[in-house]
């Protein structure tokens, strides 16, 4: 059997007043969501153990069944192997945003959407001042990049931007958690203080200052540790032959490179709410059609619409990932059947031919299973994660449906499947 798992990042939410008490889920039109839901079972999964901070790093991989306090090494090293950095004995990979610090506070963790091009500028300008034979800087995507620094020490207390928006960002600079640490944290708070009398001076920053933009004005090192042991899927699930991950965001392609799953770039995939969702769909169709045995596909966009707080913008990214990638993807694997799900948007119409192609090479459709969840919450309302179990489907051909009839928090809670947590949800649904 091919296994399929949907991401949408941080597409969990809390009940908002302003939606009649629904959350986003519940409030969005997400028919194809509903019908995995009505005719799958269900349930909740805690994607975040306890003593760990609920970012996508950790929430991912424990979707993948691996155990946090073995392979926990920070977000850098994942996105380190994202972007072809090969992390030596010693070398400490922290995630570096390039974030708008104003004044005394923390304007925003992504500078107003930095383009890579953008980034990529800043980044080789800051190596070109900063860089040593100790500290280098690494380009990554948008606003997310990569800083490598060797010999450095992970014992640190670093604070991800996206948790104090509008903060004071003084009251959050990197501190040691062990005497053996200081070194590095000192180091790193004067890479901060010496990025954000460079940055401002560069011309693209002048630019975007004179448009009325966030200057990209700061570095903000983050998620520091070292390369992580991690054992591929392919060596824990035997049925497991060939994965592939789809994503925009190079964390994601991190833990996929060490989880053995080889990496689809699909053209137009942004990480945000404007992400090539058809084509992210036919690339999940085409790998199974392909061969792969296993695809995780994953959809950052909801989770940067609640870091924004945009109660509108995130219930499109849902509405998005149901109309534009999950409803082609049901009728390409020959699931559904063309008239089956509608939307009141006719633009969303799916009438591509290409995403039909799969159900006969395959044959039928009783080898797919296709799992649906969000990795964590990123309620609006707080514009970070928080750490409550999210709700999960599991669908494939035969299966006894449960009661639940609509995917989204309050229903998960009547699933058939009750909470799990560790490797349980991937154990189950390689079953």
């Amino acid at each position: 059997m091919k296994h399929l798992i949907i991401l949408g990042d941080g597409m969990a939410d809390w009940h908002v007043p302003a939606l009649g008490g629904k959350t986003l889920l519940q409030y969005a039109d997400t028919p194809a969501m509903d019908w995995l839901a009505r005719n799958g079972r269900n349930g909740l999964l805690k994607t975040v153990p306890d003593g760990f901070h609920p970012g996508s790093e950790v929430a991912n991989s424990s979707i993948l069944g691996y155990d946090q306090h073995l392979v926990y090494e920070g977000r850098g090293p994942l996105e380190a192997a994202a972007i072809g950095v090969e992390l030596q004995p010693g070398d400490l990979a922290l995630r570096c945003n390039l974030v708008c610090i104003e004044g005394d506070l923390l304007k925003n963790h992504s500078c107003g959407r930095l383009e890579t091009e953008e980034g990529d500028q800043l980044i080789r300008f800051l190596n070109e001042h900063l860089a040593t034979d100790r500290i280098h800087f690494y380009t990554g995507v948008q606003y997310r990049h990569l800083l490598v620094i060797r010999g450095g020490n992970k014992h640190l207390h670093c604070t991800p931007p996206h948790d104090i928006p509008l903060q004071p960002w003084r009251d959050y600079q990197i501190q040691a958690e062990v005497p053996e640490a200081e070194e590095t944290a000192a180091l790193l708070r004067d890479l901060v203080l010496r990025s954000q009398e460079l940055l401002p001076t560069h011309p693209l920053n002048k630019e975007r200052a004179r448009e009325g933009k966030d200057m990209a004005s700061s570095i903000w090192p983050w998620g520091g540790g070292y390369r992580p042991q991690m054992v591929p899927l392919t060596q824990r699930f035997p049925e497991i032959r060939r994965g592939s991950v789809i994503t925009a965001v190079d964390l994601i392609r991190g833990i996929g490179h060490y989880a053995g799953l080889r990496i689809i770039n699909v053209p137009g995939a942004t990480g945000l709410s404007d992400t090539n969702f058809e084509g992210k769909a036919q690339a999940a169709i085409d790998a199974l059609r392909s061969g792969d045995d296993f695809v995780y596909l994953h959809v950052e966009a909801s989770d940067e619409a609640g870091h924004d707080g945009s109660i509108p913008l995130k219930l499109q990214t849902i509405q998005d990932l149901d109309h534009r990638l999950i409803q082609p993807i049901l009728k390409g694997l020959g699931v559904l059947e063309n008239e089956e799900l509608t939307t009141n948007n006719a633009q969303l119409t799916i009438n591509n031919s290409s995403f039909f192609t799969l159900h006969s090479s395959l044959g039928n459709a009783d080898g797919i299973a296709i799992a649906l969840l969000p990795d964590h919450p990123t309620p609006c309302e707080h514009r970070t994660h928080t750490a409550e179990p999210i709700p999960f489907t599991i669908y494939y051909p035969g299966i006894e449906p449960d009661a639940v009839q609509t995917f989204d928090e309050d229903a998960a809670r009547a699933g058939a499947y009750g909470l799990l947590e560790g490797d349980e949800f991937i154990k189950l649904f390689m079953q």
